[in-house]
């Protein structure tokens, strides 16, 4: 039997512990059969669990879920240690000193009055920081993660190619209050439920017609 982590340790380094001797030999059998792979679905779920407890305004199980989504990082971060890639201190010290580089209005003399300023520098630095690399953002479009869920990865692709000036004869062709589009949304769910089809995919493939379209419009305006 293994001894449970000193509390003499801070509470991360515990949690840090604790997943190491999941995974150590003697550990957790479930534990030791994961890889990143098999944890990607458990960290969107963790990650919708939160987002409930955030609407319910219950702290009790944002705590819960805070925590459990912390624990996707430090397993992630110690599959990665086993992998002599990175561990969890790099994950921490990596965010720290981009938080610091991206927010110079705060640890620097760049000056930000607004929402908007700080989202500008924002954009500027990221793009800086990835040029010239195997990152660098080449399209308007790039950024957008790939698994996103579909109706939430087409208003993204939407709003960069609006603000490209890709898509501009669709920007605000079509009318409608919330309530209107609420049930014209809900109603297409229906009609794909009814006819067998998954919606999430129809959107998916029609979000990928559109930027490829975009991507093509963008090549020919450069």
């Amino acid at each position: 039997m293994r001894k449970v982590p000193s509390r003499r340790l801070s509470p991360i380094g515990q949690l840090i512990e604790l997943v190491a001797a999941h995974r150590a030999p003697g550990g957790c059998p479930w534990d030791q059969e994961q890889d990143h792979q098999t944890l990607r679905d458990h960290a969107i779920e963790e990650v919708y669990e939160l987002i409930d407890a955030i609407e319910l305004e219950d702290d009790h199980e944002m705590a819960e879920e805070l925590g459990d989504l912390l624990l996707q990082v430090i397993f992630h971060a110690r599959l990665a240690e086993e992998r002599k890639a990175f561990d969890f201190d790099t994950v921490c010290l990596r965010l720290v000193d981009k938080l610091v580089r991206r927010h110079p209005h705060v640890f620097g003399d760049v000056t930000a009055k607004s929402v908007d300023q700080v989202l500008s520098n924002w954009e500027v630095i990221k793009r800086e920081e990835k040029a010239g690399s195997k990152h660098e953002r080449h399209s308007a479009l790039d950024g957008i993660p790939r698994h996103l869920p579909a109706l939430m990865r087409a208003q993204k692709l939407v709003k960069k190619a609006s603000k490209a000036g890709l898509n501009q004869e669709s920007v605000g062709s079509k009318k409608g209050s919330r309530k209107e589009m609420a049930e014209a949304l809900f109603s297409l769910s229906e009609t794909c439920q009814e006819r067998g089809w998954s919606a999430e995919e129809i959107l998916r493939g029609e979000t990928a017609r559109r930027e490829k379209q975009f991507r093509c419009l963008e090549s020919q305006l450069k």
